[in-house]
């Protein structure tokens, strides 16, 4: 098939038109898309088309739709105001627009707009079902069963968790009972991690506490962490301290002690390098008060869990 027409993109292309020579562009297509090459020249090209073999009268493959169901607006509207209401779309678009309409996305917004449908009617379970979501998402998974926390205890630390830690399974990177009393081994588990990590203390009194730190502890030279650190309480009842504002003192780790928090030169939390001695008091980046039953304690074991 050939089409032939005057290109208008040029001064070159003006001269080849002026001495009637015409700019010609030739390329092969299947025979039997022929038509659609066809069509598609006639559509976009009526004046070329008109030139050569008169006015062309088949009907444009575009149809008019409206983008909203309105009543016929009055007579004195404007053009303007009537062209905002409609749209020119091909039959395609036209098709693929009404298909549309019955997909699964739809299906799902209105599940999540909890309009009922039909089936949902049909379900006898549905409430069920979504209460026992609802415990669920508060019962994380172990990588191995706690010796110092109860299951409700579990759930309860679990509400306050940082939402990055919320849906992975805890891993137990340290316990005293495998990895035995030493502050050296506590950093060596903590290498490689890139999770908060949350460490569970019980005491010679058998009272529960702890911290959530939001990085692995290791050795530094100042404090380090963020808001996310929080220490809480088991004793007598569950409580949590999260940060205050008042300063940035929420993690320092060096060889021969662990600490959380500071100011007023005392520690929300303070652990020795044999994790055998701790102590504990208020202190302003908590706003705690004494985590343990006694402000100097003797630890007898410890777990720290990690969320990946």
């Amino acid at each position: 098939m050939r089409k032939t027409f005057v290109s208008q993109a040029s001064a070159t292309m003006q001269q080849y038109a002026q001495r009637d020579k015409k700019h010609e562009y030739w390329f092969a297509v299947p025979q039997e898309r022929s038509d659609h090459l066809y069509a598609f020249f006639i559509q976009w090209s009526p004046e070329i088309y008109a030139e050569d073999t008169g006015e062309y009268t088949r009907e444009p493959g575009f149809i008019v739709v409206k983008k909203i169901e309105e009543s016929e607006t009055n007579e004195g509207s404007s053009n303007e105001e009537a062209a905002r209401e409609w749209e020119v779309v091909s039959v395609a678009e036209y098709h693929r627009r009404i298909d549309a309409l019955n997909t699964e996305e739809l299906r799902t917004l209105c599940r999540r707009l909890q309009i009922t449908t039909r089936e949902d009617s049909n379900s006898e379970q549905v409430a069920p079902v979504k209460a026992d979501l609802e415990c669920e998402s508060f019962r994380p998974n172990l990588s191995d069963p706690s010796e110092l926390l109860q299951p409700d205890q579990i759930e309860k630390l679990t509400k306050h968790l940082p939402p990055r830690t919320i849906g992975y399974p805890w891993t137990l990177v340290y316990g005293t009972g495998k990895h035995g009393t030493s502050l050296k081994t506590l950093y060596r588990t903590m290498l490689g991690l890139d999770t908060p990590v949350l460490i569970v203390i019980k005491d010679s009194d058998g009272q529960v506490f702890g911290a959530l730190a939001s990085e692995p502890f290791k050795v530094s030279d100042c404090f380090y962490g963020t808001g996310e650190t929080f220490v809480f309480t088991f004793c007598p009842d569950f409580e949590v301290f999260k940060w205050t504002g008042d300063n940035m003192f929420f993690i320092k780790g060096d060889m021969d002690s662990l600490a959380f928090g500071g100011g007023g030169g005392e520690f929300a939390l303070w652990l020795d390098g044999d994790l055998y001695h701790g102590r504990s008091h208020s202190c302003k980046t908590f706003g705690n008060k004494t985590l343990s039953k006694k402000e100097d304690f003797f630890i007898q074991d410890i777990e720290i869990w990690a969320f990946e």
